[in-house]
């Protein structure tokens, strides 16, 4: 179907299908013509890849993902859309849309099953609400894709992406650099969506590692990060005390071991030194607190 990129157009669509946005869905369909092209093509959408899809929105995006790979599998948990799409959508014979919760379909199996060995990228516009949680389960799970390229709100786009050792840095931010390189892409205006959203967003690139950014014992990396970063006011002595339930001199022991000082904050670290923490804990065997 063409001009999906038309207000007129999308409302008279959406009409006659009876369809009303769900802010529990956090839905804000995209619909500016110039954002899915390039989010298809940054997102790594061409021939002999597969593009999975999370929230097909009235299928602007995945029309863009269709024109460049090779097959487009989108999960919409909304029923209601499942007319619309077949509609909007229909001029596709490389798209499957697959009726299910991101948060709860199995993943590996399905994409085992709907692309067959074939490279596989995620490009999505994904709702506000849920934008950690499914960026999390995508990585992991050690799923085998090459990317996640998302639309996300622009505060939450620089806090994925921030570097180790700055100020926007947070529990986050490490968590995605343990599994992946992200990159911030590019900027998009409240204006692009219906119904407008109240902030900005922007386009996030995930390239997926093939193994961890460092060699830790996972457990104990994200029980170090977690801690760390569980009272950012606080030096990273009294964070790791209260975070991981021991007394201070043990964490000062686990700092003074591994190389770092004390009376840092979390957002001064290095990934590395988040890992060679983590060794050290592991090595203690420190029960987890309960």
């Amino acid at each position: 179907m063409e001009h999906l990129s038309n207000i007129g157009v999308i409302r008279d669509v959406l009409s006659r299908h009876g369809f009303t946005f769900s802010k529990a869905l956090g839905q804000n369909f995209l619909v500016n013509p110039a954002v899915c092209p390039r989010m298809a093509e940054q997102g790594g959408a061409g021939p002999g890849v597969g593009m999975l899809e999370i929230g097909a929105g009235i299928g602007v995006l995945t029309a863009e993902l269709a024109q460049r790979a090779d097959k487009v599998v989108c999960i919409e948990i909304d029923d209601r859309l499942l007319p619309v799409l077949d509609e909007t959508l229909a001029g596709y014979d490389n798209i499957e849309i697959v009726h299910a919760d991101v948060m709860q379909v199995d993943l590996p199996a399905l994409i085992a099953e709907k692309f067959m060995g074939m490279e596989v990228a995620v490009c999505a516009n994904l709702p506000y609400y849920i934008t950690s949680p499914v960026i999390m389960r995508l990585l992991e799970q050690r799923l085998p894709i090459r990317s996640i390229t998302v639309m996300v709100q622009k505060e939450a786009a620089q806090r994925l992406c921030a570097r180790p050792g700055t100020r926007e840095v947070g529990a986050v931010s490490i968590a995605v650099r343990y599994y992946s390189e992200p990159k911030l892409l590019f900027q998009v205006s409240r204006g692009s969506f219906l119904p407008a959203p109240d902030v900005d967003s922007a386009v996030i690139r995930l390239d997926v590692l093939p193994k961890p950014a460092v060699d830790a014992p996972p457990e104990a990396f994200f029980r170090v990060v977690r801690a760390a970063f569980s009272m950012r006011r606080k030096t990273l002595l009294n964070c790791l005390s209260g975070g991981l339930g021991i007394p201070k001199a043990e964490a000062e022991h686990l700092l003074k071991e591994a190389g770092v000082p004390s009376n840092v904050r979390a957002e001064q670290l290095q990934i590395e030194q988040f890992a060679s923490i983590a060794c050290r804990l592991s090595h203690a065997g420190l029960p987890e607190r309960t």
